[in-house]
């Protein structure tokens, strides 16, 4: 077979390498490009006699990435440096970024694109705060797969008591961010060990080599291939007889007859054709530049986007992101500023500092203003709407730039979250909701203290939230047999049979999981008034939804319970098949697939079930409610 031939079969990774000052990420990533023959014989000539010089008993590979003057003299990384390297199996595309948090938005722009992260931890040194905040980062960029190399094993005289308690302290750490694939490696980057091959030196370790881990993570499914977005790039008019609209597919796929919708007119259509260079295509798909033609006539210019009209992403003037600012001028509150958000610009102004991010502690400040390398949420306000995902959900349509308007310079990286919501958001929605009049409220005739001393417990109200599949029911369930085994007086209320009466004439668009989730609320708070323990086990995918539900509660006895699973676990679950009819498109608007879920940011309870078992999930539940004196 031609070689050229078998490349094009090869996958692509992007992984982007950092860690603390010298801790050897340029030394690891040349180490990589020396052992896969992937360095010409003069760079390695180039990079021994600079050794030499500067008298290192080896050849320093860390050469090989250092490329500014100023990082050679001073032997760390400044700038973000990249190379492109390949093996047998895979094709890599390497971004170096510096461990400085005055270069946070270095690391920033070179791990954006990145599909994997390998954070370096020296052993002598274990974890400091600099991984800790780089583990923050990661799990901001939603980088789906991360490695923990810890690197210099040879200075520790290859102790694997030091590398367990390195990998001890940062799987505690890493349970606090959004990180679901996390591997741990010992390597000397030095000499090789574990790198591309395994180490002699380090029998214990049963593990891949790095190499390996590289050449087999599995990457495919991190893309987005549900929802289709084609940002319009420009129209093509070269005659009278055609029109095409060129641009590049950010996610999704999308064929030939299929119906899209056109934004912001809301015009509609039929694909007729994907054309290219080298002739028509009988499918597009995530990241290819094409041009498509439509069956009608339909006025697009620059900066519309093209979707599926069955699965249509957000739209929204104002919206909650978090930034990264990258000027060194500080930021202007509600100053003017251009939002470059897929392929159109806007005018757009920060109206809102919810809060700054110390990305050392992970505390949150209240501020006025950003500085360089600073991060924080905020919210952002735009001349006219823009039309997109939220991050975690699509990194192509949730990210953005801010531009100065006078000066023309980039000084802010972003990612939504999603529309902005304020606390009035509540309150008008409960006024909406009470269209009844004529009606006067029934106070209880045995007060609600004197249910709780004849039940001999506490009112409360447990709310289980988390994806289809993460394995609420069956914890709600299993508490509500604990609760009752102690003699509690306990209701449950679950998502599915509540449609099957109580809400049965709701359908699962945003409007309608609001009205479910209110109803049930209510619901909830009617047993609790008569001394019930409510078990509430509901997707209820919206933060202002669950916020409702606590705000019609006594503060302390409402728990969001956030039921923390892995998607990719859940949908390998799909107890009831529902991920494969939501991926099919036999189900439209199912979280997790064609409608987002807004994770909790501060619940009373976190139980992880792709890691605990039913009974420690439920014992941890239980314990909170002792603690509470609830029971």
């Amino acid at each position: 077979m031609d070689i050229r031939d078998s490349n094009v079969d090869k996958s692509l990774l992007r992984f982007t390498t950092t860690g603390s000052v010298d801790d050897g990420k340029s030394t690891l990533i040349g180490r990589l490009l020396y052992e896969t023959n992937c360095i010409f014989e003069d760079q390695y000539s180039a990079i021994a006699t600079t050794s030499e010089k500067r008298g290192d008993e080896k050849v320093d590979l860390s050469l090989l990435l250092d490329g500014l003057a100023s990082e050679r003299e001073q032997g760390i990384t400044i700038d973000v440096a990249y190379r492109y390297f390949e093996t047998d199996n895979r094709k890599f595309i390497i971004s170096d970024t510096p461990g400085h948090e005055q270069y946070t938005r270095n690391m920033v722009t070179g791990a954006s694109n990145a599909q994997l992260a390998i954070i370096l931890i020296d052993a002598r040194k274990g974890v400091l705060t600099q991984s800790r905040r780089h583990g923050f980062l990661v799990s901001l960029l939603q980088i789906p797969h991360m490695i923990v190399a810890v690197n210099k094993m040879d200075l520790v005289n290859y102790d694997q008591q030091v590398y367990d308690d390195i990998v001890r302290e940062y799987s505690d750490f890493s349970r606090k961010l959004q990180i679901h694939d996390i591997s741990f490696i010992p390597v000397s980057a030095l000499d090789g060990d574990n790198v591309t091959t395994r180490s002699e030196n380090m029998s214990w370790y049963n593990g891949h080599t790095l190499l390996h881990k590289l050449e087999t993570v599995v990457v495919s499914g991190d893309k987005n291939l549900i929802d289709f977005r084609f940002p319009v790039q420009y129209v093509i008019r070269p005659n009278l007889n055609f029109r095409g609209y060129a641009g590049t597919v950010v996610s999704g796929t999308i064929t030939p007859g299929e119906k899209v919708a056109v934004l912001p007119s809301g015009k509609t259509s039929r694909v007729h054709s994907i054309e290219t260079y080298d002739g028509q295509l009988s499918e597009a798909f995530n990241g290819q530049s094409v041009t498509l033609t439509l069956e009608d006539e339909i006025d697009i210019s620059r900066g519309d986007m093209i979707v599926r009209s069955g699965n249509l992403p957000r739209t929204a003037t104002e919206f909650d992101a978090m930034i990264c600012w990258m000027d060194e001028k500080p930021m202007k509150l509600k100053g003017s500023y251009f939002l470059k958000h897929t392929t159109q610009t806007v005018k757009a102004f920060i109206s809102e500092i919810t809060y700054k991010v110390d990305v050392n502690t992970l505390h949150r400040e209240q501020v006025k203003t950003l500085s360089l390398n600073e991060i924080a949420r905020i919210n952002i306000t735009t001349a006219r709407a823009i039309f997109f995902d939220p991050y975690n959900i699509n990194q192509a349509t949730g990210s953005f730039i801010l531009i100065d308007a006078v000066t023309n310079q980039t000084v802010a990286a972003g990612m939504i979250r999603d529309r902005t919501r304020q606390v009035d958001d509540i309150s008008n929605m409960i006024n909406l909701t009470r269209k009844s009049t004529n009606v006067t409220w029934q106070g209880d005739m045995i007060s609600h203290r004197k249910w709780e001393e004849f039940n001999s417990h506490k009112a409360a109200v447990i709310w289980l939230t988390g994806y289809s599949g993460s394995g609420k029911s069956t914890i709600a369930r299993a508490l509500v047999e604990k609760l009752f085994e102690k003699n509690c007086q306990v209701m449950l209320l679950d998502g599915d049979n509540v449609r099957h009466g109580l809400c049965g004439d709701l359908g699962f668009s945003d409007a309608d999981r609001t009205e479910n989730i209110r109803r049930v609320s209510e619901t909830a708070k009617l047993f609790f008034q008569q001394g019930n323990i409510v078990v509430c086990t509901f997707i209820s995918p919206f933060d202002k939804d669950r916020q409702f539900a606590r705000s019609i509660l006594p503060s302390p006895s409402f728990f969001e319970t956030y039921v923390k699973c892995d998607l990719d676990v859940c949908k390998r679950r799909d107890p009831k098949g529902l991920y494969r009819k939501a991926e099919s498109g036999e189900i439209s608007e199912f979280t997790g697939v064609s409608s987002p879920y807004e994770s909790p940011e501060h619940p009373e309870i976190i139980v992880e079930t792709d890691i605990m078992t039913v009974d420690q999930c439920t014992n941890e539940i239980m314990v909170t409610l002792e603690k509470a004196q609830i029971i």
